[in-house]
């Protein structure tokens, strides 16, 4: 027992890893040449590892260790860290409650990072030793990790169960990892919060609950993904153009550009050639940004002076010099004073711009007004991150993913039936892979296609294998989009504002999936057709079923079954209040709802049980519920394919969907309508009763096809009206 208890003795070194190499007990991989990482080296720098992804920041490739400042828990960092790294090392299998699968490194760097502010608050506190470690000192460090206080020590508020469960998992690691330490251990009877792992400590989400992840606001999304989308579209092919100005214009700029002259005289001859080409052409001169104007004011330039917002550098370059010198001005200043007079001054970039047609379609203007150099960078900045939005928008793909994109990802289309065109992008699926991810392909619509397109061209390194995004952080990219559309720059096209609200890649993705199992005419159906959406992810499921999209559409999978079993569940209470289907197949359906409200009837029944929650209710709707298709303007109760009007029609009686695009609700057996439904087809037959007025006398087909049409329409409306305000008959209450 008293071996157990004891302390090893310390001479600086590991026990168990000295002299190791770091990356090969990891099984990480080094380019040739590379210095190797010993286990005594105080910075671990990971940053040339082969396979990291490009989402792992170039701060968390770095161990910096040196930030413990007491030498024994350094090495007790160390010996954890290499151990997380290196599970199967002989030392660290046969340690009972270790991890079994390597942790990954932004995880590891976690760790350092929550260790490090350990043992400063032991320090802080006078503990010298870990031995000194109990359990009113591991629910102390809790408590200090878990609230959040003011300059006076106030609670003023709490950190989330992510931040708790760090904390605790310091300790729980200390303690799991006890026989490994060579220089100091908590002692051998510490048992902190009854052997809780660190997660039920913190309470953490069981993941059984909603998912924590909130979509993006419908107030938001939709002239979000207008503005992406007009953005690419009408202003993509222009901005291209406006970044090969801007390289062109670098290039001439650059003190690296050889062939410039570097003369102290005044070239008056060559500045009176080149402002005479201008005055031939018509053309302004430069125009200095509005930074330089202040800083010419401030270096005592009068606000008057002609010469004020002239970039006399620019022509200074243009002439063949490197650069304009101050003491040529009075040599130069009558010739340019002449030349501002005769042609003016304006910014480079966007000169003579294209018209477009704006976004709300009422005018047609240059797509630009003229631009400066650092607006129009971030003009295409703001092009590039529109077509990033288009692509996480309507793909789905998760940040890790879009990381791994590169330059030549596009395949070739692809058309396997006359008329029907597949894309695919090639990327790498991070998340659950090993180091280095796996590679996958991901099918996606045209819209996507392009904007991958347009990035590509807006990219200042057009070989193929350059990251075409890179690491990035949207939420900024998204910050700088929402600003412009806002400005007066987005106004003037059209544009309409973006309110506040949180928008990140994850709130994207679940706004897909929710949109294609929930609403198939929300904001994405009306902006980008879904059904092209959800035809592009389950093709990407078939091409590979463990893949990306087969991921995605499992999450959309489960919303549906929600959503189908919500809406059952509605119906039926509606049904209860006396609000009644409509429909060639409301008879079924209400008297479907009568056998299940008769089976809720217990009053007459002996047992003592009742069925009377909603848990209960939906155990008895879930086989209708499975058999429930959307349709834009009414509901499928898909029971019997032999009865579908659209089988019929199409010729595919023994299909196993219908074809809802096919579906005619007002013939079908097995489609009902309900209040839901009513302005969709309250606005069709007001559409089609405008069509009917604008029609000419001698179009008598047409004339009869919308009659019939509109007709229909009212009709559904007054059958919805009806059902909704009927009593269910006495046998089916």
């Amino acid at each position: 027992m008293t071996s157990a208890l004891a302390t090893p003795a310390f001479d600086g070194r590991s026990a168990v890893f000295a002299r190791a190499d770091v990356c090969h007990e990891a099984g990480l991989t080094l380019p040739q040449g590379t210095p190797r990482i010993l286990f005594e080296d105080d910075v671990w720098d990971f940053t040339d590892v082969v396979g990291l992804p490009v989402q792992l920041a170039l701060c968390t490739r770095r161990f910096d260790f040196a930030d413990i400042t007491d030498s024994r828990w350094r090495l007790v960092a160390k010996e954890l860290v290499l151990a997380m790294l290196a599970p199967r090392h002989p030392a660290v299998a046969e340690l009972p409650r270790a991890h079994r699968t390597t942790l990954h490194l932004r995880s590891c760097a976690g760790r350092l990072d929550e260790f490090t502010r350990f043992f400063r608050w032991l320090t802080e506190r006078g503990t010298s030793s870990l031995q000194q470690l109990d359990t009113r000192l591991c629910d102390a460090y809790l408590a200090h990790r878990r609230y959040v206080l003011d300059e006076h020590g106030a609670v003023v508020g709490e950190q989330g169960p992510a931040t708790r469960r760090s904390a605790a998992q310091v300790v729980v690691d200390l303690v799991n990892y006890r026989e490994l330490f060579t220089a100091d251990r908590v002692p051998v009877d510490l048992r902190p919060w009854g052997g809780a792992t660190a997660s039920a400590i913190a309470e953490m989400p069981n993941g059984r609950t909603e998912n924590k992840t909130q979509p993006v606001d419908d107030a938001v999304l939709q002239p979000m993904l207008a503005a992406a989308l007009f953005l690419t579209s009408s202003l993509g092919p222009h901005a291209i153009e406006l970044a090969q100005q801007i390289r062109q214009a670098d290039r001439l700029s650059s003190r690296k550009t050889s062939g410039f002259r570097s003369s102290n005289r005044a070239p008056v001859g060559e500045f009176a050639s080149l402002l005479g080409e201008y005055e031939q052409a018509s053309t302004p001169l430069p125009k200095l940004a509005q930074h330089y104007v202040a800083s010419r004011l401030a270096d005592g330039w009068s606000a008057e002076d002609p010469l004020l917002s002239v970039a006399t550098g620019v022509l200074a370059r243009q002439a063949g010099e490197s650069q304009f010198r101050a003491q040529w001005m009075p040599a130069l200043r009558g010739r340019l004073e002449e030349a501002v007079a005769a042609v003016g001054v304006m910014e480079v970039f966007g000169r003579g711009a294209d018209q477009i047609t704006t976004a709300d379609t009422c005018s047609l203007l240059p797509w630009t007004l003229p631009l400066h150099r650092a607006q129009a960078v971030a003009l295409v900045g703001i092009v590039r991150t529109a077509a990033m939005i288009v692509l996480a928008t309507a793909s789905g793909m998760r940040a890790s993913e879009l990381m791994e994109l590169r330059i030549g990802c596009r395949r070739p289309p692809e058309e396997p039936v006359p008329g029907f065109t597949r894309y695919r992008l090639a990327s790498k699926v991070i998340k659950g892979q090993p180091l280095g991810g796996t590679d996958d392909e991901w099918v996606v619509i045209e819209p996507v296609y392009r904007a991958v397109e347009l990035a590509e061209d807006l990219h200042e390194d057009q070989r193929d294998g350059a990251l075409l995004f890179g690491r990035f952080a949207f939420t900024v990219r998204y910050t700088w989009f929402r600003n412009w559309v806002n400005s007066p720059a987005g106004q003037r096209l059209g544009l309409a504002p973006i309110p506040q609200g949180q928008v990140n890649l994850r709130m994207l993705r679940r706004s897909l999936a929710l949109e294609m199992a929930y609403r198939p005419g929300g904001v994405l159906a009306a902006k980008i057709h879904l059904k092209h959406i959800a035809v592009a992810t389950t093709e990407g499921y078939a091409s590979r079923p463990g893949g990306a999209q087969a991921e995605l559409l499992a999450e959309v999978n489960r919303h549906e079954s929600d959503r189908n079993l919500d809406l059952v569940l509605t119906e039926f209470r509606n049904y209860q209040q006396g609000v009644l289907p409509a429909g060639p197949g409301a008879r079924s359906l209400t008297e479907f709802f009568a056998s299940i409200d008769a089976q809720l009837d217990t009053s007459t029944s002996a047992a003592p049980k009742t069925q009377r929650n909603d848990r209960d209710v939906l155990n008895l709707l879930t086989k209708r519920a499975n058999v429930l298709h959307l349709g834009p303007a009414n509901y499928c109760w898909f029971t019997d394919p032999s009865r579908a009007l659209c089988l019929k029609l199409a010729g595919t009686p023994t299909a196993d969907r219908p074809l809802v695009g096919m579906c005619d609700s007002a013939r079908c057996p097995q489609a009902t309508h309900h209040p839901y439904h009513r302005p969709v087809w309250a606005e069709h037959a007001e559409r089609t009763k405008t069509f009917l007025g604008d029609l000419g006398k001698t179009r008598k087909t047409e004339h009869a096809r919308l009659r019939n049409d509109y007709e229909r329409a009212l009709r559904v409306v007054a059958e919805i009206d009806a059902a909704a305000t009927d009593q269910p008959d006495e046998d089916c209450a």
